[in-house]
């Protein structure tokens, strides 16, 4: 082993449960040169090193289509790092340094791959990784298959069957475009690895405040009991974005719109934790078995459903917070004639016991106003109105918010009476933030699913069953808008959408929250 590997003399991994301690492992990043490697992935790894969270004996290694060497790679990771870093970087970068290599390919190049086992294999002994393997797919789709074929052939995937070493492999979203290229791709995967080696990547789910809804409603026993049609009148799921086509994303977008960018994957899992049933245990298959049977309770909706219960639409000129905003005709990379959704406004209800007759309103966007994501969940009022009610500000009573980003955190409004002779109410409100409450910093979504990743805990990665359910639902709605008949709304950018997604929510006498 290299000095650096040799011993395990950081203090911070001391204090950690030994549970928590990955096994030694090579980290493969398909795609090193590119954005997402430098923007989420280095900088996941990099904090989980420096704060002592990866194991003694480890290494990083890019795989990129550029004839880098070592130490090029090295280079060009420590100037992305070295932006957003503190004081102490230098010192943490050279306990880091020695465990980054590179190994060039073509990702159609069956040498290439060759080539990697022996770098591999050549880290095993210098570095004590043991066999271990994660590869995550940092990569365009058309590129997922080819990789993992490429990964079977030579024979850098170990069987599932075996204990130690192991192989994982991590596929970044989108995981298919409709159910069938999904299926396709899950058929693909599956000749070389098993489920239990296959981990689809949605970084919500890491998202501290996500993973704080199991905690809120099962950790409590004041919310389960009234977690239900019994209580709830209306839950709102919303996603803001105020960005547009930014860094000449519009090429990308115009093929997938908000449904396939947002909705069918973020929206559906945030769903699924909050209608959940609770699981047996926290593991792997316990919770997303309950996931994918509230995926399996979503409506079986007709066309004539799709047209009654969704809004889609896309954004005309505007400004933003005084700045000014182009249409969506208008980016950069968009066609001219595009009937693509920068916008989606739906209603549902589930087919199941708990939920049966509570509307779900989602809805998500580009150009809105602000960037917020929240879910809403609507109590029902008391049978009987027995106090005088202020006329402003109670609406938003019996409302519990959790707030995903940004201000991070929960809170409760609930009616208290006003002081005097009056039995007045008005509604007040209990907050609670992440930034206030603890006294440690939140970690990046990226963070918590690679040590995930390297623990063998699959509880926040999506399944193949999980995955073809939610494209089943969604494929319906994209049939139905590809008639060209199917109207697309528009709204002024910096607004919150069109009128018709808004009369979506009146005909229940309801209103979208304001955010």
């Amino acid at each position: 082993m290299t000095d650096a590997s040799a011993k395990d003399d950081n203090p911070l991994r001391q204090n950690l449960p030994r549970a928590r301690v990955p096994d030694p492992c090579a980290i493969v990043l398909f795609g090193a040169t590119g954005d997402l490697t430098h923007r989420k992935l280095a900088p996941a790894l990099f904090h989980l090193a420096s704060q002592g969270h990866m194991p003694a004996d480890y290494a990083i290694v890019g795989f990129a289509r550029r004839d880098w060497t070592d130490d090029r790679f090295r280079s060009e990771l420590k100037t992305t790092l070295a932006k957003d870093s503190g004081p102490d970087f230098e010192h943490a970068w050279k306990r880091i340094e020695p465990h980054v290599a590179f190994s060039s390919g073509q990702f159609d190049d069956p040498a290439a791959y060759f080539d990697l086992k022996r770098k591999l294999e050549q880290l095993d002994s210098s570095h004590g990784t043991m066999g271990n393997r994660l590869f995550y797919l940092a990569v365009a789709p058309e590129f997922f298959s080819m990789i993992v074929e490429n990964l079977g052939r030579a024979g850098l995937i170990h069987s599932s069957q075996k204990e130690t070493p192991w192989s994982r492999v991590v596929i970044e979203k989108p995981f298919g475009h409709d159910l069938e290229s999904a299926r396709e791709l899950n058929r693909d995967v599956a000749a070389v690895l098993d489920e239990s080696q296959v981990y689809r990547i949605d970084h919500y789910l890491g998202k501290e405040t996500v993973q704080n809804i199991q905690a809120l409603r099962f950790g409590n026993a004041i919310f389960e009991p009234i977690w239900n049609r019994l209580h709830v009148s209306s839950v709102q799921i919303t996603v803001a974005e105020e960005v547009g086509m930014a860094g000449g994303r519009g090429s990308y977008y115009d093929k997938s719109g908000a449904i396939r960018d947002m909705l069918q994957n973020h929206m559906m899992q945030l769903l699924c934790l909050v209608a959940m049933e609770p699981p047996a245990n926290l593991g792997g298959d316990a919770v997303r078995n309950e996931k994918v049977k509230v995926l399996d309770s979503l409506p079986k909706w007709t066309a004539e459903d799709v047209a009654k219960y969704t809004v889609r639409a896309r954004y005309t000129k505007g400004s933003i917070q005084g700045a000014e905003a182009p249409g969506y005709l208008e980016e950069k990379g968009v066609a001219a004639n595009s009937k693509t959704d920068t916008y989606v406004a739906m209603r549902l209800t589930l087919e199941n016991w708990r939920w049966a007759g509570v509307p779900f309103y989602f809805r998500t966007g580009k150009r809105l106003p602000k960037r917020a994501s929240e879910i809403a969940i609507q109590f029902r009022e008391p049978p009987a109105r027995l106090f005088e009610h202020d006329s402003e500000g109670s609406g938003g009573a019996n409302l519990l918010v959790l707030r995903i980003q940004p201000n991070e955190g929960a809170s409760l409004a609930f009616l208290a009476k006003v002081p005097g002779s009056r039995r007045r109410l008005q509604e007040v409100r209990m907050d609670f933030r992440y930034g206030t409450a603890f006294a440690v910093p939140t970690p990046e979504a990226y963070e918590r699913l690679l040590l995930d990743v390297m623990l063998g805990d699959p509880s926040l990665f999506t399944r193949t069953d999980a995955v073809e359910s939610a494209w089943r639902f969604v494929d319906v709605i994209l049939d139905a808008w590809s008639d060209p008949k199917f109207p697309i709304y528009e709204y002024t950018s910096g607004t919150w959408g069109p009128e018709e997604a808004d009369q979506l929510l009146a005909r229940d006498g309801a209103r979208w929250r304001r955010l």
